[in-house]
């Protein structure tokens, strides 16, 4: 037979759901700051500029270039391929050579590709990509001397790439 005070002796703390219940909610917000800590230390995002001054400044002289490829009417068209693009440009004047071919990745500069690309016939050019193209890019074909640019933007669903000056 049970009396009265068999039922008052008090079971451990750790016996008791109430503890437990209460320190759940500080230790999941202990393990998710922790967990967004590793997120911030591991993933760079590579947006903010250490020369963001200067490349305000600079963009009165890419206006200029700009303008310079609309005075020479230059209009261009890349087609990407697995390995390689391949360019047509007209305009007024002599085509250069040799031309730079930038493909931006919006967001990461880690997935960017500089490749100068080579005439193969007057107006063609042709030039080997150090990585297949995935994703949004922005292209920006330009001369050399950076005396003129055009530029277009690339989707995944995109064949022919028209390169306006901007």
């Amino acid at each position: 037979m049970t009396t009265l005070g068999d039922n008052l002796l008090a079971k451990p703390w750790y016996r008791e759901p109430w503890p437990w219940l209460l320190m759940a909610g500080p230790g999941i917000v202990v393990v998710a700051g922790f967990y967004t800590l590793w997120l911030a230390i591991e993933s760079d995002d590579g947006l903010v500029a250490d020369d963001y001054y200067k490349r305000g400044l600079a963009i009165n002289q890419t206006l200029s270039r700009a303008t310079r490829a609309e005075q020479l009417t230059l209009v261009g068209r890349a087609e990407l391929g697995v390995d390689s693009v391949r360019l047509t440009l007209t305009g007024a004047g002599v085509l250069p050579a040799t031309l730079r071919l930038r493909l931006v990745h919006p967001t990461r500069a880690v997935a960017d590709q500089v490749l100068e690309v080579r005439a193969v016939n007057p107006g063609i050019y042709a030039g080997a990509l150090a990585a297949p193209v995935a994703g949004r890019r922005v292209l920006m074909l330009e001369d050399m001397a950076n005396t003129w640019r055009l530029a277009g933007e690339a989707r995944d669903s995109a064949k022919f790439i028209e390169l306006t000056p901007q």
